[in-house]
């Protein structure tokens, strides 16, 4: 049981590593107690810090100004708790957007067959680091990507430096909300 629980947080998570893993590790509980996931945790700046928290409401639905002021008091107070970051620092709150990062196995997945900008740690097709490629799947190892010469490739996460969705027309269309019913 415990296994299917760590399966669910691989694919619903995104990874993190030192000051914004820890981050990422204190408010991601939270945010999903009222609704919503955790995209990214990004921190930029040294002496007054912004901490960029990036989330989706988790029943796809698009995050409302609303929704920003409620997930910013959440993770404020949060934060002001366990105080990770012993300066001063400034809060920022956003949606993911159209061309989003994708930074958790589950979207890789779901927006499998889009385009997508992806810098690596590692080289790899003939010795590149940065590539764009057609998203194919993800599991909790890697993302298969179709690169432009049609070679298919398995990216392993952990080398993933960032990947964020090429804003093309059909990534438009996709992420449409539709019309309601008249």
């Amino acid at each position: 049981m415990i296994l299917i629980r760590v399966d669910r947080l691989n694919q619903t998570r995104p990874q993190h590593t030192g000051l914004e893993g820890r981050i990422a590790d204190l408010i991601a509980p939270g945010l999903e107690s009222i609704g919503y996931e955790l995209v990214r945790v990004t921190i930029m700046g040294k002496q007054t810090p912004t901490v960029q928290i990036m989330a989706d409401r988790a029943d796809q639905t698009q995050l409302s100004l609303d929704d920003c002021e409620r997930i910013s008091h959440l993770v404020s107070a949060v934060l002001d708790v366990d105080d990770p970051i012993s300066t001063a620092w400034t809060l920022e709150v956003s949606s993911t957007g159209i061309d989003r990062p994708l930074t958790r196995v589950k979207d890789w997945n779901r927006f499998a067959g889009h385009l997508a900008k992806i810098e690596m740690d590692v080289p790899i097709a003939a010795g590149r680091k940065r590539v764009t490629a057609t998203v194919l799947s993800a599991d909790d190892t890697a993302a298969r990507v179709k690169l432009d010469t049609g070679e298919t490739v398995d990216l392993p996460h952990h080398d993933i430096r960032k990947a964020k969705l090429v804003l093309t027309e059909d990534l438009i269309k996709a992420t449409e909300t539709p019309s309601p019913p008249n």
